[in-house]
This record gives structure tokens, sequence and C-alpha cells, in this order.
């Protein structure tokens, strides 16, 4: 991001110069699709990819936040009164419920928070899978943070983001993209429990890049079948007698009745979770001991079980995914995010890089017929003020 031109930028609708610059991260999650809703594992990593805030606290509890991509602005009063009545944060539609909400979830958390005038952008892809709405929320937790003075802690903001997010929005997300836009680290991906909320920093191998491989295609009417999957995988659990899937072993599933006693749809829904978190709890092994070749081969692996168990991806991503194993030093690729469209992510050996993104766009476009946007991700660094 060029933050002089966002600074101009702020100076030209409010007149003055900003105070403070924040920023947040949007997120590729490399391994363990599904699985945060199932309260297992996951490693996503943040990218260098977010959304800015340049902001100057106000002495009021008006906020006033002017988007630079959705050429409008969203404006609120935080006075609370004695019923505890937010004065202006009523439910409305469009970018600015993630501010609200967010802006909501903080007052009645018991933070007292001081109006501010900002100005917003991001580079994020919309509807890719690389969590733009949490890179929003949490941008906006940080704004709050250096405008109103208190204490920045990562999980307790995640988690307002993302109740903000399920409650005030009405997403039913877990708080995987939540907890990696607030507490990555530069060079790392995040090992997070999603029931404790235990989470570790997982070193990336060296000599490799993550490559996004954005199919161009965005996902249509899937709430009715993310419901579908996660009521699904919830019988599996009550079948199993556990809160979870995240409490059966691959060898429990395998050693079980399931087979012969669930339908084959829901078999396969808890196959695709079960053996998911154990790919997680690999990679994050594997990761630490260098095994890229390994590392690969559990990207693929993954891929094949949210395509074949799971049936979240389309033609488009089953065609990237193709596209990329078949060149020279890709060690794996996988859908990432929801699925139906979206992107994926493919681990290449760093010298290859750019010349496996030049030979998958190509391929890619003769056998989809679609363009691609496709770059070479770094891990970032999770929400921060920015210093100038």
């Amino acid at each position: 991001m060029d933050i002089p031109t966002l600074e101009q930028s702020f100076t030209a609708y409010f007149n003055s110069k900003p105070e403070f610059i924040v920023r947040a991260p949007g997120r590729v999650n490399l391994i363990g699709e599904h699985t945060d809703y199932n309260e297992g594992f996951v490693l996503p990593m943040a990218i260098d990819r977010s959304v800015w805030i340049a902001l100057s606290p106000r002495a009021d509890s008006k906020i006033r936040i002017r988007s630079l991509d959705a050429l409008a602005t969203v404006s609120a009063n935080l006075e609370v009164d004695s019923a505890f009545e937010l004065n202006s944060l009523t439910k409305g539609k469009g970018w600015g419920e993630y501010i609200k909400g967010v802006a909501y979830e903080l007052q009645r958390a018991g933070y007292e928070l001081r109006g501010f005038d900002g100005v917003m952008t991001g580079d994020i892809p919309r509807g890719a899978g690389l969590s733009s709405s949490a890179a929003v929320e949490l941008a906006t937790a940080r704004a709050f943070a250096a405008a109103s003075g208190f204490e920045w802690d990562a999980v307790q903001m995640a988690k307002l983001a993302q109740k903000a997010e399920n409650e005030w929005v009405g997403v039913n997300c877990g708080i995987m993209d939540q907890m990696a836009s607030a507490a990555c680290k530069e060079g790392y991906a995040l090992f997070l429990d999603c029931r404790t909320l235990e989470h570790q920093h997982a070193p990336l191998p060296e000599n490799v890049s993550l490559v996004i491989l954005d199919t161009s295609t965005r996902r249509g009417l899937v709430d009715s079948a993310y419901n579908e999957r996660r009521s699904q995988c919830e019988e599996a659990a009550r079948w199993f007698g556990v809160t979870a899937l995240r409490d059966v072993s691959v060898d429990e599933f395998y050693k079980s009745k399931v087979k012969s006693e669930l339908s084959e749809i829901v078999m396969k829904r808890a196959r695709h979770i079960i053996t998911e978190n154990a790919r997680v709890l690999e990679a994050v092994n594997v990761m630490k001991d260098g095994n890229i070749k390994r590392l690969g081969e559990l990207f693929n692996a993954s891929h094949d079980s949210l395509r074949d168990d799971f049936e979240v991806t389309n033609d488009a991503l089953n065609i990237m995914v193709a596209c990329a194993r078949e060149l020279p030093g890709c060690y794996g690729a996988r859908m990432t995010g929801a699925g139906f469209g979206g992107c994926a992510v493919a681990l290449v050996e760093k010298e290859n890089a750019q010349e496996f993104t030049k030979a998958v766009s190509t391929t890619y476009k003769q056998k989809s017929g679609l363009e691609a946007s496709i770059y070479v991700c770094k891990a970032s660094e999770g929400a921060c003020i920015v210093e100038r």
C-alpha cells in the first residue's frame, strides 16, 4: 500500500493529517478446511494483502469512515444511554455493517470507545476466500484501540470480531479468519486449536513460495450448502457420541461401523473432517522438520478430500489445482477457503515461482477459458499500527 497516498486521501477528505495508520491482513489457509466449526485444527497464514485505515481520534463519540474502494462513508454515534441503546448503531446492509458490528461488540465487552475520523482502503480480492471481511473487522478493532487508548489483545479482539460477524452481520463463521488477521507473525503460519484458541507459530519452510491462484470464479449461493455440511458433521458427531468430530481419531473412524450405520454422504463428510484434522497435525510437524515434499503431499490429499468427500470444489478449482500440480517445482496444491470458487494455494520452489505463475496462468486459461489472478505471497504480521 502507498502510505503517502492514503495520508493524502485523509487530508483531502478531513482537511488534516491522520494521527495513526493501522492495517490488518487477509489470510490464506494452508491446510485445515471446514475443520474450524468442528472445533478442530487449522493452519492459516496472514498474507501481504491488507485493509488499511488512516485515522485521527475525535473529541466526541462519533465515527466517520470513508471507504476509498466503495466511494461511500459510514457514520455512527457510539454514545451509550442508560439502557445500553447504541444511538446510531442500527443494522443495515453493506460494508459498514462490519464496522458497526465491531463497535457494538467492543462496547458490549466494556470498552469505552472514542470516536474517530478515518479513511479506509484495501487490496484483498473480495469473495476469493482470503478473508477480506475479517481484515475489515480487525482493522476496525485496531483503529478503535489506537483512538481509544486501550491495550491490544489479539485473541480477545478476534473473538469479538467473530461475534460481530456472527451476530451483527449474520454470517455463521468460525474463529479462524479473525485469529489469523489478529495474531499471525511475520514469516510464520498460525497453528490454531479452534476449541481452546491455543496457538503457536509454525515456521514456513525455506526456499519455497506460497502462490495464491485466484480462479476468477466467486462463490454463489452457498449458505445452504454450508449449513447442510455443518448439520451433517453434527449428525456424525452425535453418532460417535462426541461434542465435535475433532474428538474422533482416524483409527477410531475406520474401526467403527460408521459406513454401515450412517448414510454415505454423512460418512464422507465425517471422513473429510477427521482426516483433515490429522493432516493439519502432521503438517505442523513436517514444517518444523523442513519436509517440503511431505507438506506438498498433504496439500494434495486435502484437496482430493475436499473434492471427493466434502464436495466443495468446483470445476475451476479442480482445473487450477491440476494445472499447478503438473508444473515443475510444484510440491502440491489445494483449494483454500470455503470452496465453490475463489482461490487455490500452491507450494512451489522459490527459484521456480515466477516461471510457475506464468505457466499456470497460461495453462489454466487454455483449459478453463478464464483469466486467473496469481500472486506470490509472503507471511505477514497480524493487525498492527503502521510505523511511519
